[in-house]
């Protein structure tokens, strides 16, 4: 119950029920976007004076690679399961979305950890960052091999009772190169992996200095981009008319088996308390930014309101308000 009770969440919460009545509260894109930008800044800022504290030790690399092991076998579990019920390109581009991250979720995440005395690593801002990318890579990798399937089955074609070649469409493959090149040079991304070399660079000295920006603004710029998500979230939310009930029910409780994952990785690498609540958030946060962004461009035979649907009128408003608290009372269970 304390979590709803944060300022933050109520911020989201009265977000969402002044969307429900049709409220004209908006916030200007333009201000999302630097709210956005801050928070990604503030983190990897943060971040790095922790990990300039700590140095880079084995538990900080084992960490590192758990993050890249779930970001890629979520979307290759998500694709298995889901392209029984969905078109090929469409079970690539949700598998995408889901195994990929959610920095709000992330930094939202943070923050209650921080509310409650829980200690975590600075380094999980950058398995945020690695966990990004994995997901688009493969499921540009999947729509790209639909694609080639299709023109083979198309490439011989009847006419007037002779064999014929076809010509391949011209957007059947899209150049993995240029895929990597937008998901590893967004900026965003950049953004927070260079805020966090400054903050590692920099040590206590640029902690003292940093202070009023990257620690006392924190918590009022959270709430106040939680309360534009929540405006977001309700009008998003007349994507889903039509949306099945499985997809429904994969988008409530794929997070939850993904969190599970999550926890058994961290189990097995021995991670601290901190660390396992963080990479459960990651794992079971899905992305309604960067991805969809990314495959509208990547794979376009998908449906937007679709994934974008999914990720944000379900699993992000479930992860906020239940799933980060529901995985820290889990990981007490199991964490001393």
């Amino acid at each position: 119950m304390h979590a709803f009770l944060d300022p933050a969440i109520l911020f989201f919460v009265f977000g969402v029920l002044a969307a429900s009545v049709k409220s004209n509260l908006e916030i200007p894109p333009s201000i999302s976007r630097f709210l956005s930008l801050y928070l990604l800044m503030a983190l990897g800022l943060n971040g790095g004076f922790a990990l300039a504290h700590s140095g880079f030790t084995p538990e900080v690399a084992t960490s590192l690679v758990s993050a890249i092991v779930l970001a890629v076998l979520i979307p290759l579990i998500g694709f298995a399961v889901l392209k029984h019920c969905l078109s090929g390109f469409d079970a690539a581009a949700v598998a995408a979305t889901y195994g990929s991250v959610s920095a709000v979720t992330f930094v939202t995440a943070v923050q209650y950890l921080d509310n409650n005395g829980i200690a975590f690593g600075g380094h999980m801002a950058a398995a945020m960052a690695l966990m990004e990318s994995p997901a688009i890579i493969l499921a540009v990798i999947f729509a790209n091999s639909i694609r080639q399937q299709r023109s083979a089955h198309s490439a011989i074609n009847i006419h007037n009772g002779v064999a014929v070649l076809g010509i391949g469409s011209s957007n059947s493959n899209h150049s993995l190169k240029k895929i990597l090149h937008e998901s590893f040079t967004d900026g965003a991304q950049l953004l927070l992996l260079g805020a966090m070399l400054v903050g590692f660079i920099s040590g206590e000295a640029g902690q003292s200095a940093m202070q009023p920006f990257s620690a006392d603004l924190f918590k009022g710029m959270l709430a106040f981009f939680l309360l534009d998500m929540g405006l977001m979230t309700a009008r998003s939310l007349h994507q889903l008319k039509g949306i099945s009930v499985g997809l429904i029910v994969y988008a409530l409780f794929a997070p939850v088996l993904h969190a599970a994952m999550a926890l058994l990785i961290a189990l097995m690498t021995q991670a601290s308390r901190g660390d396992a609540i963080l990479l459960m958030v990651l794992a079971a946060s899905a992305s309604y930014i960067a991805v969809p962004a990314v495959l509208r461009t990547a794979i376009p035979e998908a449906k937007p309101s679709l994934y974008f649907g999914m990720s944000l009128g379900i699993t992000f408003p479930l992860n906020l308000l239940i799933g980060i608290p529901s995985y820290t009372w889990v990981s007490g269970q199991f964490f001393s």
